[in-house]
C-alpha cells in the first residue's frame, strides 16, 4: 500500500506538469490554464514529499552498506574495525572530502542544466531569426534539432559529475586508506541526505512561488501583483534556479549516496 501511494504521488507531479504544457500549446482559455497551474502547484508539492521517501531509502541503503564495509575491512585485516576516529588527520580529510564531494557534484549537475538551457535558447533564437514564418504559423520549427541539442548536451555535461562520483572514493581509498574512506562515506552520506532534502523542497518552493504570483493571490499594500511585475520577474529567476534543484541535483544525490557506498564496499580490498 505504501509503495503504491508513493508511486501515485510521485507520478502526479509530472503528469500535471505535462498537462499544463499541453494546455498552453493548445492555446486553451485563461481559466483552463489557471486550473492546470493549480494542479501543477499541487504536483510540485507531491513530488517534493515523495522525494523525501527516496532520500530516506538512499540513507538506509547507505547505512547498511557502510556497516557491511566495516565488516569487510575487519575481515580483510583481521583487526577490529567498529569505529572511525575523526581525530586522525587522514580520517578528517576523508570526511571533509566526502562533504565537499556532495556540493561539487551538485554544482556540476546544476551547471550542466544551465549550459543545456543556454544552448537551446540560442537555437530557438536562431530559428526565429532565420525563419520568421514560425511566429506567423506558416513554418514548422525544427523540433529535431532542439531535441538533438538537449540529448547531446545532457550526455556531454554529465561526464564530469559521473567521473567525479566514481573516481573520488577510489582516490581517497587508495591514497588515504580504509578508515579515511569510511569517513568519506559516512560524512558524504549525511551531507548528501541533508542537501538533497534542501534542494528537493527548495526547488518546489521556488516553482510554487512563481505560480502563487501568477494566480493573482500575491498582494502588496492591498494591490494584486501579477505577471510582468518586479516580484514576478524575481520569482521567474528563482524558478530557473529551482528547476535544476528539484529535478536534477536533488534526485541525483540519491544516486550519488548509493554509488559511494557501493563502490566503497566492492573495492574494499584495495583500501586496506
Amino acid at each position: 500500500m505504501s509503495a503504491a501511494f508513493i508511486l501515485a504521488m510521485d507520478t502526479f507531479g509530472p503528469i500535471t506538469d505535462n498537462a499544463a504544457g499541453v494546455v498552453t500549446m493548445a492555446r486553451a482559455s485563461e481559466e483552463v490554464r489557471r486550473r492546470m497551474d493549480r494542479l501543477d502547484a499541487a504536483g510540485n508539492t507531491t513530488k517534493a514529499l515523495t522525494k523525501g521517501y527516496a532520500v530516506a531509502s538512499a540513507a538506509l541503503a547507505a547505512f547498511l552498506l557502510f556497516s557491511a564495509y566495516l565488516d569487510r575491512v575487519q575481515e580483510l585485516t583481521k583487526q577490529p574495525f567498529h569505529t572511525v576516529n575523526l581525530a586522525s588527520v587522514n580520517v578528517f580529510i576523508g570526511g571533509l572530502l566526502g562533504a565537499m564531494l556532495v556540493y561539487l557534484f551538485s554544482a556540476l549537475a546544476i551547471r550542466a542544466v544551465g549550459r543545456a538551457g543556454s544552448a537551446i535558447i540560442e537555437e530557438v533564437r536562431r530559428q526565429f531569426r532565420e525563419h520568421p514564418g514560425i511566429m506567423r504559423g506558416t513554418e514548422e520549427p525544427d523540433y529535431a534539432r532542439v531535441v538533438d541539442i538537449t540529448t547531446a548536451s545532457a550526455l556531454r555535461n554529465m561526464i564530469p559529475p559521473g567521473v567525479l562520483a566514481v573516481g573520488a572514493p577510489i582516490l581517497v581509498g587508495v591514497l588515504l586508506r580504509a578508515e579515511a574512506e569510511a569517513a568519506m562515506l559516512m560524512v558524504g552520506t549525511m551531507a548528501g541526505v541533508i542537501l538533497a532534502t534542501v534542494l528537493n523542497n527548495g526547488g518546489g518552493a521556488w516553482d510554487n512561488a512563481k505560480k502563487y504570483i501568477e494566480s493573482g493571490l500575491f498582494k502588496v499594500d492591498g494591490q494584486v501583483v501579477g505577471k510582468r511585475s518586479e516580484p514576478h520577474k524575481a520569482a521567474v529567476v528563482g524558478d530557473t534556479v529551482g528547476d535544476p534543484f528539484k529535478d536534477t541535483a536533488g534526485p541525483s544525490l540519491h544516486v550519488l549516496v548509493k554509488l559511494l557506498s557501493t563502490i566503497t564496499l566492492v573495492l574494499a580490498p584495495l583500501f586496506v
